[in-house]
């Protein structure tokens, strides 16, 4: 795994996130994502993790949800962000690649449609830069750019392809951050090792720094450089994924590893 400089920030967060009259969902809670890495936030379901993905957006709800403190990307706070500012970042510098593809995407509208939408939110070029910026980005997540799968409809594709064409919408603007919230826990598991490498391709040859959503230590171990756990709203520990997952400090954390199904011994040794 790369070593990043620790003065390279790209993002800092502390921030507390409530809904309504609710107990608080996210307390204080304070990270750093560094520029070109690969952080993995780790916890159980209703930990957070997606209300921090959303906060780091600007997608809650300002009118029912109250989130204090500062989210800094490049040394602007995004919580302090007006919606038409938010806008403009969301897919340009930030992107978001969700979990479910085939629901993220308008089964209604071909993919090429879906492609140059993703693209002109952005960009008023000519549609020749566009058909330019759609053909890399699929050759990036290695699907053909030609007419044929253009023409496409989201049901007609599989769902490891559902989730590549998403990661091409997200990645067609080189974003500084990408979010990846559960993105691979509706694929079977040759899929979602095939989307593991993806991502940690895209970070090598691009430089994009991933903010890696997983309540699954076994792919967060195998994609991040460091991770963060959450743990009832709160950042129990942070540290170098080698170091978390080797020696955990936190009884939480712990307790996560100890819970990691184990290969039984036949099966281990069948397949040495």
């Amino acid at each position: 795994m790369n070593r990043k400089n620790q003065s390279d920030v790209l993002l800092t967060a502390r921030v507390s996130v409530q809904y309504g009259d609710k107990p608080v969902v996210l307390r204080d809670v304070q990270f750093e994502i560094r520029r070109g890495e690969v952080l993995g936030l780790v916890g159980q379901s209703g930990s957070g993790k997606s209300t921090l993905a959303m906060a780091i957006l600007g997608l809650l709800d300002r009118k029912r949800v109250k989130a204090e403190g500062m989210i800094e990307l490049e040394g602007c706070d995004l919580l302090k962000l007006r919606e038409r500012e938010l806008r403009g970042l969301r897919g340009r510098r930030v992107a978001l690649v969700l979990q479910s593809p085939l629901s993220s995407l308008n089964p209604t509208l071909k993919i090429r449609t879906q492609l140059k939408e993703a693209w002109h939110a952005h960009v008023s070029g000519p549609n020749s830069d566009c058909d330019s910026a759609i053909r890399a980005a699929l050759e990036s997540v290695s699907l053909p750019a030609t007419d044929e799968f253009l023409q496409k409809y989201p049901a007609q594709m599989s769902v490891g392809q559902a989730q590549r064409v998403l990661i091409a919408m997200a990645v067609m603007h080189r974003p500084a951050l990408l979010i990846a919230d559960e993105a691979t826990s509706a694929l079977d598991v040759i899929t979602q090792s095939e989307i593991l490498a993806l991502f940690r391709e895209l970070n090598r040859s691009s430089g994009m720094a991933i903010l890696y959503i997983s309540h699954d230590l076994a792919s967060v171990a195998g994609i991040c450089d460091r991770i963060a756990i959450l743990h009832e709203g709160q950042i129990v520990e942070t540290g170098i994924a080698e170091q978390v997952l080797t020696n955990p400090r936190h009884e939480y954390t712990q307790r996560l590893m100890a819970a990691m199904p184990r290969m039984p011994q036949r099966a281990a040794a069948a397949a040495i």
